[in-house]
């Protein structure tokens, strides 16, 4: 028998392979650098080149979160912030939806309430903080709406901004086959808007929980913002940063899941 010859290539099946091979060398860069972070910092700490009480090491972060986790304090305090960043996160998404969505069927209010918009959206989140508390109290609810603060001005003007920048020759198309303006937002508007509504999505995750964080200072007993302050009281700055690199990790985690929804999105309307 004749050994068969290997077909080759097809063009589509090139960039395939290219595309995966490019992924995989950006994520073994990533971890790369990140593990020579994690090396110099071990040391820099065993050398002494930075004083470890201060800047604390990657063994003194693993000492103390495995002391956490063997008071069983841990799990907790990472599931209160992850729930109230969640709900931040959706209640912003909904409200800046809906919010945007008037603003699109009405013309005048959004001449109206535009201004204000930009506004609110330039105010220090930080100065409201201490409000919330005097009118709603210490508690999940506070944290929850200092969360929303943050992200939902900016996640309506940008949304509204993306209806606004739809192909009109669609619109016009919908109008002269007898569609109104309902039909105009369902069938065009809205669908042409997924790109830029997924990409403030991914920015809005990141911005809800820090305005979970800023909420955590002020007004609670659980969370890993209430261990960042706590620590810096007592001095324990091994359990400050520890809270902060878990507050990273969340942060990645979070954007990756909102960058997998974008994918998916991506790759169902292609």
């Amino acid at each position: 028998m004749r050994p068969q010859t290997k077909q080759p290539l097809t063009v589509q099946e090139q960039y395939l392979r290219k595309h995966k091979s490019h992924h995989r060398q950006v994520s073994f860069l990533r971890f790369f650098l990140l593990g020579i972070f994690l090396l110099l910092w071990e040391v820099s700490a065993d050398l002494d080149w930075i004083d470890s009480f201060f800047f604390s090491s990657p063994h003194r972060v693993i000492l103390c979160l495995g002391e956490l986790w063997t008071e069983r304090s841990l799990p907790m305090h990472i599931g209160i912030t992850l729930l109230e960043t969640i709900l931040s996160f959706l209640l912003v998404f909904f409200v800046s939806l809906l919010l945007s969505t008037l603003l699109w069927f009405s013309r005048q209010l959004s001449e109206i309430l535009e201004p204000y918009l930009v506004l609110l959206n330039s105010l220090p989140k930080s100065a409201l903080a201490p409000l919330f508390i005097v009118w709603l109290g210490t508690g999940i609810n506070t944290i929850i709406i200092a969360g929303i603060s943050v992200a939902v001005f900016g996640s309506i003007i940008s949304f509204y901004t993306a209806f606004h920048q739809v192909d009109p020759e669609k619109e016009i198309l919908i109008r002269t086959l007898g569609g109104n303006r309902r039909d105009i937002f369902f069938k065009v508007v809205l669908p042409g808007s997924i790109p830029t509504l997924l990409s403030t999505t991914k920015v809005n995750i990141g911005l809800s929980l820090v305005g979970v964080i800023i909420g955590e200072f002020l007004a609670a007993r659980r969370g890993l913002g209430y261990l960042i302050i706590y620590g810096s009281q007592v001095f324990q700055l091994d359990m400050v940063i520890s809270s902060i690199l878990l507050l990273c990790v969340i942060a990645m985690l979070l954007y990756m899941l909102t960058q997998s929804l974008e994918h998916y999105s991506k790759k169902h309307r292609n």
